[in-house]
């Protein structure tokens, strides 16, 4: 019996232990596990970092396209990174009136491509240092690696750092970023 229990509990440890991992392969953002099965819009709604870049999705029109086959790398700004915008810019931006000008600056933040941190870091040593890159939006953004991390600098100079590198979706790749990125008005 003795016997019995011990590999009984060595089994439940093994389980626990695999359910760990498991469980970590699957990052938090904002809170909430970021599951590789679901797309971009169904995860990106459990996110309490990301409110308002799913308010500006909603507003935009953009939710069907990001829940579509993709693949999809959406660099990915913080309420922090929204609320850092001038005073009431988010509001203007979500009004109606408005949404062909929130389109722009919402696709200037997706690229059609899985790129992951490591195929970036690649692209942009191959490059000599910077890779640029063309967005849905038709915007162009520069990528760098700085120290390990990923950089995206927009077309007016601004720099938004990944904070949050490689959440992947099973319709591309999540990076957080902390700054919002705009296109050259």
């Amino acid at each position: 019996m003795r016997k019995f229990a011990t590999a009984l509990f060595a089994g439940a440890v093994a389980f626990s232990a695999l359910s760990t991992v498991a469980y970590a392969k699957d990052p938090m953002v904002g809170g909430a596990a970021m599951y590789a099965n679901k797309n971009i819009i169904e995860n990106a709604v459990n996110s309490k970092d990301h409110t308002t870049l799913v308010a500006a999705v909603k507003a935009a029109g953009l939710v069907d396209t990001l829940q579509g086959k993709g693949p999809f790398t959406v660099f990915a700004p913080t309420n922090e990174a929204f609320a850092a915008l001038p005073a009431g810019t988010v509001d203007t931006l979500l009004k109606p009136e408005n949404k062909a000008k929130l389109v722009k600056i919402l696709t200037c933040h997706v690229i059609a491509a899985d790129a992951m941190s490591a195929d970036v870091k690649k692209m942009v040593k191959a490059d000599g240092g910077m890779h640029k890159v063309k967005t849905v939006g038709g915007c162009e953004l520069t990528l760098k690696d700085t120290a390990g991390k990923v950089t995206v600098t927009d077309e007016n100079g601004n720099v938004a750092h990944v904070t949050i590198a490689d959440v992947k979706q099973s319709n591309g790749v999540i990076h957080v970023i902390d700054k919002v990125l705009l296109p050259k008005m």
